[in-house]
């Protein structure tokens, strides 16, 4: 089913981006390029977006990246793909594929390995070199470390070999223990530097880092262990982000048209569904940017009034934040229900600033699983449901729909920023949340926390489901027979003890009926064991048929017991009558080569006083075997 539908004739223009990362400031400049272009045209755009690559765990890598397997290309007008931002090349590779086999129009940024899409492409070469050739050049730099990204990566690509050029050309020395390989995450700075100073190398006279995250890091944890930026050592960075220009040092980096090559990016797209013909390859240009990091003066901070009300608003966003994401953690970690997460989810989701939020659950995310889940887990099942969704203020459910909607309701207005967030416990998907008009996800670095609470808690809730369930069984196990099906010895003790109390304190009669199954040895011994067992069975059957009101059990072995209450003198003789009817029915109709048979002995007592449960059944014990002798005296006096 198409989830957009026509509105005042028109079809609403929707658009899916492809990101990982989607809080770190490069995604950061992009989105608000595609975002932008989205409000002046009244586009829908969805981001699916994952924390991938953030905490070094496969496991979670995969839960994390499950987010683009919900994708239904095929329901879009076209996709932007920030695949340069996924550190998992076979991710990439996935998605590509299926963008291509969905037939929609895509752009991706800073690859020209896939001639088939639309690529805007920054030149990185030129700055990168023109960046190392300043610091050589302008600043005697001779020893130089290079905190590269991941070489799956194109821009980093590009980037690292711009230094092994510009080290050729001066003919210095590129030394493989100078050289580290991040993700291009900020903690890859601090991880290169820590590396470094455990090598025991002697200190170079640069750190050139292939983007201002890991260099920002990277000087912290420099001065950290002692040593001064620039005096000491220079540090450089790439994408001139608003931290780098604002740091102090204010960072040497490269300056890149990064909103405009988002908002390109989706100008591209609605030519093309408006049957234009955009060039395939875009280039854009950047330029390098000589600042404080390495040992230059030029000015480039903002306007200082501008940085000190925008570093407020954002310490006032993260405290606000952070005493949100405390009451939501305190929150979740009272509840046991799924019903207790949606509660406590519903009372926070006014305070993220969104026109609409829908909880989406996968619909086996309450089944049991094991620990050892293959790597290609992480997908959704056929349908999900979306137990909470918010809107405006009011609250609604949605059943099951398919998938393959994504969306729990048909998409009917246009302008809308969604954006797709997965939630998974490790590989193990669980669902995903949907949050439109809101710059939370983008902006705010709890959302990520706040998602892994999110998943945690209905995680927790599983757990908690299947724990009470096997604690169930456990109890059912307890206390029942697992060959009959009815009370076992402790299920009978357990509950007409307490019953027994019940009827002392009313001053009622109790009746105790013991039965012992006659002939077994004969059959085990005639027919085999799994032919005695079968008789236990039906003698079970039929005492449970006969027990109208009471407790039945198997006391153990072949002998059964029967508590009745509230009776009076004469439910003796009908028990045995009801139970002689059944029994003779029982044989009759299982026509074995043997006779069902049982002796009974029931005694009716007032119950309290000198008269207790176990008084009461020793009694009734003690008058089943009188029965049974006098009945084997019977049949040996007979001859039989």
């Amino acid at each position: 089913m198409k989830m957009v539908k026509e509105m005042n004739e028109e079809k609403i223009t929707h658009i899916a981006v492809v990101a990982a990362g989607i809080d770190e400031e490069y995604q950061n400049n992009i989105i608000s390029g595609i975002n932008r272009f989205a409000e002046e045209h009244n586009i829908n755009v969805s981001y699916f977006a994952a924390y991938g690559g953030m905490l070094k765990s496969r496991r979670f890598d995969i839960g994390e990246y499950s987010i683009y397997n919900l994708i239904n290309f095929s329901a879009f007008d076209g996709t932007i793909l920030m695949t340069n931002t996924i550190c998992d090349p076979e991710t990439k590779e996935r998605i590509i594929k299926r963008v291509g086999d969905s037939g929609i129009p895509a752009v991706v940024f800073d690859c020209g390995d896939y001639p088939q899409l639309y690529n805007i492409s920054i030149n990185n070469s030129s700055a990168m070199s023109a960046v190392i050739n300043h610091v050589i050049e302008e600043h005697g730099a001779e020893v130089i470390n290079f905190v590269s990204g991941p070489l799956s990566n194109p821009e980093a690509t590009d980037r690292y070999h711009a230094f092994l050029d510009v080290m050729k050309k001066h003919n210095l020395p590129v030394e493989e223990e100078r050289v580290f390989f991040g993700e291009f995450r900020s903690l890859d700075g601090r991880q290169a530097i820590e590396d470094f100073l455990e090598s025991g190398m002697s200190l170079p006279d640069a750190f050139i880092c292939a983007n201002d995250a890991m260099a920002l890091t990277a000087v912290s944890a420099l001065e950290k262990a002692g040593y001064k930026v620039p005096d000491d050592v220079i540090v450089t960075g790439f994408d001139y982000t608003y931290n780098a220009r604002n740091f102090c040092p204010a960072l040497t980096s490269v300056k890149r048209p990064l909103f405009d090559m988002g908002y390109k990016s989706a100008e591209i797209i609605l030519d093309i569904i408006n049957g234009k013909n955009p060039p395939k390859n875009i280039s854009l240009e950047s330029s390098p940017v000589f600042s404080e990091s390495c040992g230059c003066k030029t000015e480039t901070s903002d306007d200082y009034r501008i940085y000190k009300k925008r570093t407020y608003k954002k310490l006032e966003n993260i405290n606000s934040g952070i005493s949100m994401l405390n009451r939501f953690t305190a929150g979740l970690a009272e509840t046991e229900e799924v019903s207790e997460t949606i509660d406590v989810l519903n009372k926070f989701i006014e305070e993220l600033e969104c026109d609409k939020f829908c909880l989406c659950l996968t619909e086996d995310w309450q089944d049991s699983f094991g620990l050892n889940i293959p790597e290609s887990e992480g997908g959704y099942a056929g349908y999900i449901t979306s137990p909470l969704i918010w809107e405006n203020g009011e609250r609604r459910t949605c059943g099951y729909f398919p998938s393959r909607n994504m969306f729990p309701e048909p998409v009917e207005t246009s302008g809308n920023i969604n954006y797709f967030l997965p939630l998974h416990f490790r590989e193990r998907c669980l669902g995903y949340y949907i949050i439109t008009n809101s710059d939370f996800p983008v902006y705010s670095l709890l959302c990520h926390n706040l998602t892994m609470n999110l998943s945690n808690s209905l995680e927790n809730v599983r757990k908690l489901i299947h724990l009470n369930k096997t604690m169930d069984e456990l109890n059912r196990l307890y206390v029942v027979d697992p060959l009959c099906n009815i009370y076992n010895r402790n299920g009978f003790i357990n509950l007409a003890d307490a019953k027994f109390k019940e009827c002392a304190d009313k001053n009622q009669k109790v009746m105790l009926t013991f039965i012992d199954m006659d002939g077994l040895k004969f059959i085990n011994d005639n027919y085999g064991h799994n032919e005695g067992d079968f008789a236990i069975q039906r003698l079970a059957s039929v005492i449970q048929e006969s027990c109208m009101n009471g407790i039945c059990a198997r006391f153990g072995g072949d002998e059964f017991v029967v508590f009745s209450f509230d009776v009076t003198e004469n439910d003796a003789e009908t028990f045995k009558r009801r139970f002689s009817a059944k029994i003779e029915n029982m044989n009759a109709i299982i026509k074995k080569p043997y006779t069902l048979s049982a002796s009974l002995g029931s005694v009716v007592a007032v119950a309290g006083g000198e008269t207790t449960l176990y008084s009461v059944i020793k009694q009734a014990d003690e008058k089943m075997y009188e029965v049974k002798k006098q009945r084997k005296n019977s049949r040996t006096a007979s001859g039989k």
